[in-house]
């Protein structure tokens, strides 16, 4: 009776939220054909249809070249292809979690989780030797729930990132059975690099009630939105020890960065993919950025997300789109 109880309260719950839904979320597609396999992980608009993609498990340190062709109508991604790969000459693999492309110098700034470090890279691909320092009193394991999310806006002139979960000088991590919620700091950083402070963030309470074979639940990117508002990409995932019954739940917020300072959450959209007898979408999505405009005006967001290199030959690189 208890068990149906908590299940009834979290459907309820599942679809308030879903019924205050500001953005229209697409169907996810992935293409065979044109995308490898890979462990795709954040990716950023170069203009037109191209965008710089970042492989967490890339054999070398650098980026990938995509074509991302959007429905001007619809904001309905219709097809996705790898162009090149650029790499900075080192064979080591920093964990590539996020990418921002910065136009005022033609150049990308990647997000590494295995060294937490924020570096500058050229257009092709090359190391510049300059990188955002993060703040002295921001210290982070070596490990899982680093640095994971980037993004940067060019009317706003801010660079924001943030870790996947709470920093240990923050308090206890969420984990699947703990019903911790996460605290995270949004840190933000301008044109010349320096740090401009940080916004404290709290996620929701974990879905999860139960150990898991793996489970991650974070903040897995960020997207800086023209008026100075941010998106923030909260995602759980849940693997089952024999697969089966595996889910990932995905909400994207929109917060204000000039209020308070643990500004309040709104709601953009949320869903749910998972791989059971039934369903076979399960998408753990990692990376989010600003796309382009439709043709009445609103705004494209685009999502990709991380097969594992399409672990198990049964997950897929998934890629879809809010507009907002």
């Amino acid at each position: 009776m208890k068990r149906k109880f908590l299940a009834s309260l979290l459907l309820s719950a599942s679809c308030l939220m879903a019924s205050a839904q500001s953005g229209e979320l697409m169907p996810q597609h992935y293409f065979k054909q044109t995308v490898p396999a890979g462990n795709y992980s954040g990716l950023t608009w170069l203009g037109g249809d191209r965008y710089a993609v970042v492989n967490d498990k890339a054999p070398a340190d650098g980026f990938d070249v995509f074509a991302i062709d959007v429905n001007s109508s619809t904001g309905e991604i219709s097809n996705v292809r790898k162009i090149k790969t650029l790499t900075s000459g080192f064979s080591y693999n920093r964990d590539a979690e996020g990418i921002a492309y910065f136009p005022k110098a033609n150049t990308v700034f990647i997000s590494g989780e295995a060294d937490n470090r924020i570096m500058e890279y050229t257009m092709e691909g090359k190391l510049t030797g300059r990188e955002i320092k993060l703040p002295s009193d921001v210290t982070i394991p070596h490990g899982n729930y680093g640095l994971e999310s980037l993004t940067y806006n060019a009317k706003t002139h801010r660079f924001w990132t943030t870790t996947e979960s709470t920093l240990p000088a923050d308090g206890q991590q969420a984990n699947a059975v703990n019903g911790i919620r996460n605290h995270l700091r949004l840190m933000s950083f301008d044109d010349d690099l320096r740090y401009q402070g940080s916004i404290t963030y709290i996620m929701d309470t974990p879905i999860s009630n139960k150990w898991a074979k793996i489970y991650a639940n974070g903040v897995s990117d960020l997207c800086a939105l023209d008026d100075g508002r941010l998106l923030v990409l909260e995602r759980e995932a849940y693997v089952a020890s024999g697969y089966i019954g595996s889910w990932v739940v995905n909400r994207v917020y929109c917060i204000n960065t000039t209020g308070p300072v643990m500004p309040q959450k709104k709601l953009v959209a949320m869903w749910r993919t998972s791989f059971n007898l039934i369903h076979k979408d399960f998408a753990n999505y990692e990376g989010m950025c600003v796309g382009p405009r439709l043709s009445n005006g609103r705004q494209v967001i685009i999502l990709c997300a991380d097969s594992q290199n399409q672990k198990g030959k049964f997950l897929r690189d998934w890629f879809r789109t809010i507009v907002l």
